[in-house]
């Protein structure tokens, strides 16, 4: 089921050249706007910048979570093992978790956790990040969603890790 998922979303890919260049602009820079959220959100209020820092570790953490779950799980990326369409470089390295798609749900889950809107639109931000991982022909659909759940579950273990340092219930 994941391959053929994989097969029905990659091959609309190299169709529609603007739809292309959409997915690769988002599969490349997304990450920008996750990034100049946290930096409006640190210099905007006290409560804001708390919010940021927050996010911030969810990030790096989920970036730890990554880094080591990658050093001991390979599993190969799409185009590795059977023609498909590629649109852009990829790395030779494991493909899962998406390391686009983990940063992403980590950042969102944690704005959305304070800021409902802006949260819910950063969410739809990161599963258009997924799913031009797919569309680029970087992951498979089982990547992306395992990777926006550990993204979020690392948000949660942050936000609690907060609320213990405060000495406050989640």
């Amino acid at each position: 089921m994941d391959l053929r998922l994989f097969q029905r979303i990659n091959k609309l890919s190299g169709r529609l050249s603007p739809i292309d260049n959409l997915m690769i602009f988002i599969s490349n820079r997304g990450r920008y706007v996750y990034a100049f959220i946290i930096l409006v959100l640190l210099f905007k209020n006290r409560k804001n910048k708390q919010i940021a820092i927050e996010t911030g570790s969810s990030v790096l953490l989920s970036l730890v979570v990554q880094f080591f779950i990658k050093l001991f799980y390979d599993k190969p990326r799409p185009f590795e093992k059977r023609r498909v369409g590629i649109l852009i470089p990829s790395k030779m390295d494991s493909s899962f978790p998406s390391k686009h798609t983990i940063l992403a749900f980590a950042a969102s889950t944690t704005i959305l956790m304070f800021h409902r809107k802006l949260g819910t639109i950063m969410m739809w931000i990161s599963a258009l990040t997924g799913f031009s991982r797919i569309w680029v022909g970087h992951h498979y659909p089982s990547d992306i969603i395992g990777s926006a759940i550990l993204g979020s579950l690392t948000s949660i273990v942050t936000r609690i890790i907060s609320f213990s340092k405060l000495g406050n219930k989640p």
